[in-house]
């Protein structure tokens, strides 16, 4: 009998965008790891391989400002649900042709895995930034990772999905992107080293 096929889901150049979940000033004291969690997203927002950004749930923390993202800013979406698939972010994603969901944010087993599911459910490639996701209890993050790659979301790194969107090294971005990831070198290291500290299931 010959053995399944897994299928190779890759972050898309050019049809990816990255989905910011509810990292706002009131949950500072609240999550475990939020320095870090916001230290990965403000490296992911800097790096110039990016294509689009939303984010959900109102404004984000002052350290990750929209502004400077200009036209890579899609739209901040209040919502309800406990889901970023709301129809308003889903317009967006059908009117600009995007496949693959780059998610990081909070809460791990809340929104960010409904987020992933739902996703998922509508076909959308959905990759999980594990050193930028959190929990008010560090001891969900594993399990919901755990869960939301059962269902199918790829569960990577920052620096994992930059290069896989800068692709390559003769690319006209690359110098700035460089700079980017070694100006991030040391705040990569604690994020990776505090966040993924409790997740054995990965």
């Amino acid at each position: 009998m010959a053995s399944a096929v897994t299928k190779v889901t890759k972050v898309l150049p050019g049809r990816s965008v990255f989905f910011v979940c509810d990292v706002q000033t009131r949950f500072r004291n609240a999550i475990f790891g939020f320095p870090e969690m916001v230290a990965t997203a403000s490296k992911m927002l800097k790096s110039p391989s990016h294509e689009g950004i939303v984010t959900a749930l109102g404004p984000t923390v002052p350290e990750l400002p929209a502004e400077p993202l200009g036209d890579l800013h899609l739209g901040t979406i209040e919502k309800t649900l406990f889901s970023m698939a709301t129809s308003e972010v889903i317009a967006i994603l059908k009117e600009r042709d995007l496949k693959s969901v780059i998610l990081f944010g909070i809460e791990s087993h809340v929104c960010v895995l409904q987020s992933t599911l739902d996703l998922l459910e509508l076909g959308y490639d959905v990759h999980i930034v594990a050193d930028g996701v959190a929990s008010c209890n560090k001891e969900e993050v594993p399990i919901a990772l755990a869960r939301m790659r059962q269902a199918g979301a790829q569960i990577t790194t920052s620096e994992s999905v930059l290069f896989q969107l800068q692709r390559d090294s003769s690319k006209p971005g690359f110098k700035a992107f460089s700079k980017v990831i070694k100006e991030e070198k040391d705040a990569t290291q604690q994020s990776i080293s505090t966040l993924l500290s409790m997740r054995s299931l990965l």
